[in-house]
């Protein structure tokens, strides 16, 4: 009788220890990313997922208390997967606007990136969008950079060409096929002024012309990946970690 219930004690004992390293196993928590917007998502030599944002996101859920994957996804159709569950999130220089915020939840804006136009460097006369009345200016599809070449086109009489890699707009522009490329600050820093294949070659211009917050994208209502997003990059913010992170891809 008393080894019965001393072996029933095991069990118990046993049982309860399972559950409880299955209720401190932490949260994992699966990131879309268009790897191709350097310096905030590239993809490196060794083939690992890098930038501003990937290092930022690891902090939090180092502080928050919960694992990260990222997911390399192309721009086009990255918020159709997350509608679709194939991830959690979206992480990848997503402003946000009242427009997206109708169809996905934001986490607390982590940084600030406006618009800026990029041209050839033996182009002097041009500052402004305005300025390249009749010529072709490109811009990722789908990105805010082309929703503000489509408040002037027409006014300007300003052709679009849209790209899936913000890469090849680049690359189009240096070798003068097109005549400009809106983009984000940071990424239009990254080509323009840090890119031995440009520099010299490509120079940004005039002062970024949009205020933009970046955000963590998350579908309608997922409360709890939002909440424990937050929660990390809070702590990060608070304690002044971002900063650090600033300083190694943005500077």
């Amino acid at each position: 009788m008393l080894r019965k219930i001393l072996t029933g004690l095991m069990l118990v004992v046993l049982l309860f220890g399972v559950i409880s390293c299955a209720k401190k196993e932490p949260t994992k928590i699966t990131i879309a990313s268009d790897a191709t917007f350097p310096p905030m998502e590239m993809v490196d030599t060794n083939k690992n997922i890098v930038g501003f944002d990937i290092d930022l996101m690891n902090a939090a859920a180092k502080a928050g208390g919960f694992t990260v994957e990222f997911k390399n996804t192309a721009w086009d159709g990255i918020f159709a997967g997350l509608k679709d569950g194939k991830y959690d999130a979206v992480m990848s220089s997503v402003t946000i606007t009242d427009e997206r915020k109708k169809t996905i939840d934001f986490s607390m804006p982590y940084i600030n990136a406006g618009q800026i136009l990029t041209v050839r460097a033996d182009e002097s006369s041009v500052m402004t969008l305005a300025d390249l009345k009749g010529k072709t200016v490109g811009a990722q599809i789908g990105t805010t950079g082309a929703f503000e070449i489509d408040k002037v086109k027409a006014a300007s009489n300003i052709k679009e060409k849209t790209y899936d890699e913000i890469g090849l707009a680049f690359e189009d522009l240096a070798n003068g096929r097109i005549d400009g490329v809106v983009v984000d600050n940071p990424t239009a820093a990254s080509y323009a002024l840090q890119n031995d294949k440009y520099k010299g070659k490509l120079i940004t211009v005039g002062k970024p012309f949009t205020e933009e917050y970046y955000g963590v994208a998350v579908n309608k209502g997922n409360t709890k990946v939002l909440d424990l997003i937050n929660a990390g990059l809070k702590k990060v913010m608070d304690a002044g970690a971002n900063k650090a992170i600033e300083d190694k891809w943005l500077k």
